[in-house]
């Protein structure tokens, strides 16, 4: 990947650039939004504004840690600013469709019983402050180490230890163990 974006960087047409950045980390970025906002309208307008900033900010990637670290850096900072923001205090929206699941070949009852469950622990998720639900979206759906996410987020590994148990205790509560 840093390869690519060595070359990327060199080559004089920035939209492809662009693009190629999109459709790798697109769908990714869109779904961390969704988990700070919960509108999946707003996380689509945010995405293309976290995209905007990339795109005028790609000449100061230095490559010092990975292209997907860098651009959630990004989108995080900038889904907290949204989250800050007036328009969010005062014109809240909620959505309650979270992360599309991938299809298994489960039987229909199963599919059933496996999408109640993780409409139930997406609702759950999404009712979590977000400080935790940072934590369990990056540590769970994006399968990032306690070392990464502390790259991502800048907050130590301890307290990332201890924001997942407390999440975890949080969604035990909610979902009556």
């Amino acid at each position: 990947m840093k390869e690519f974006v060595a070359e990327a960087l060199q080559v004089t047409d920035e939209e492809t650039v662009l693009n190629e950045i999109m459709t790798l980390y697109g769908q990714d970025i869109l779904q961390l939004v969704y988990s700070y906002v919960k509108n999946h309208a707003v996380a689509e307008d945010l995405t293309q504004e976290i995209f905007v900033k990339c795109y005028r900010s790609l000449h100061t990637y230095e490559q010092k840690a990975s292209l997907r670290t860098w651009l959630w850096r990004i989108a995080i900072n900038h889904c907290k600013d949204y989250l800050r923001s007036w328009h969010y205090r005062k014109m809240q929206l909620t959505e309650m469709s979270f992360f599309s699941s991938k299809s298994t070949t489960n039987t229909p009852e199963e599919e059933v019983i496996r999408h109640d469950e993780d409409a139930q622990l997406s609702e759950a998720v999404l009712k979590l402050p977000v400080k935790y639900r940072e934590m369990i979206y990056l540590f769970y759906f994006e399968e990032y180490s306690i070392k990464e996410i502390e790259n991502i987020t800048h907050v130590k590994q301890g307290t990332i230890k201890t924001r997942l148990r407390r999440a975890k205790e949080l969604l035990k509560h909610q979902l009556g163990e």
